[in-house]
């Protein structure tokens, strides 16, 4: 174990998450075939082991500082990009049962390959709108936590991930900069979409020093049916 890896585990382990020998390699993998496919594709404009294990590792991770995911079952990551934050969470809880759903097929193809390196079970990798998805049986109102990282406007992934929330599960949306005028323009959509806002947590990356939000938001009611609106409407016209 290297001074990166020592770093990355202690301020896990000072959170309360304890990861073995193997789930360290498995990031070392993550990181080395991330590193390696973003030659070939865009995958981040973060390469540096240090930043990646920080930027992205590390702040995947800060989600389960503020929810309880060891008592979630099923977690759905739509937006997922590279794997962010869906791969990390499911890593450091290999109980979860992850759905990955991504509209760039070789960016899925890229999680495949890093499912398979890593050895995770029970990811489901799925190409496609995350608007035509969250109409399928089986995942419509079906996921104890949907969270997406940096994807759009709160009003707008109130629509893309609320639809997968099931009654009493959670929303979490992974953000930068200060929310509080995403989270007012989002009230509609909330109140349309069957979703409560909880709360919004706030938090510092270590080194850094940059700023986090998670707005975590309650699922009350099934969404009405004509959630999501066809592909692509969401983003033009905001609820």
């Amino acid at each position: 174990m290297d001074h990166i890896q020592k770093a990355f585990t202690q301020r896990l382990h000072e959170k309360g998450i304890e990861i073995s020998a193997s789930q360290l390699d498995q990031f070392e993998t993550y990181f080395k075939e991330l590193v390696l496919w973003n030659e070939k594709m865009n995958l981040t404009g973060i390469t540096d082991r240090e930043q990646v294990y920080t930027k992205h590792f590390f702040d995947s991770i800060t989600l389960a500082f503020y929810v309880d995911i060891k008592n979630m079952k099923t977690m759905a990551d739509i937006g997922s990009g590279a794997g962010f934050p869906g791969i990390p969470l499911k890593i450091c809880f290999p109980h979860l049962q992850l759905t990955i759903i991504d509209s760039l097929n070789k960016r899925i193809n890229f999680l495949k390959h890093i499912v398979q390196e890593t050895g995770l079970e029970h990811v489901e990798l799925l190409h496609g709108r995350a608007e035509d998805w969250a109409q399928k049986p089986g995942h419509r109102d079906s996921y104890d936590l949907v969270t997406a990282r940096a994807v759009a406007k709160l009003a707008v992934l109130n629509e893309f991930c609320l639809p997968y929330v099931k009654v009493g599960g959670v929303f979490a949306a992974m953000k930068g900069s200060n929310p509080d005028v995403e989270v007012k323009e989002a009230s509609h959509s909330l109140k349309e979409l069957k979703g409560k806002l909880h709360r919004v947590e706030n938090f510092v990356l270590p080194v850094e020093e940059s700023e986090r939000h998670i707005i975590i938001i309650d699922k009350t009611g099934p969404t009405p049916r004509k959630y999501p609106r066809k592909a692509g409407t969401a983003l033009k016209t905001p609820l």
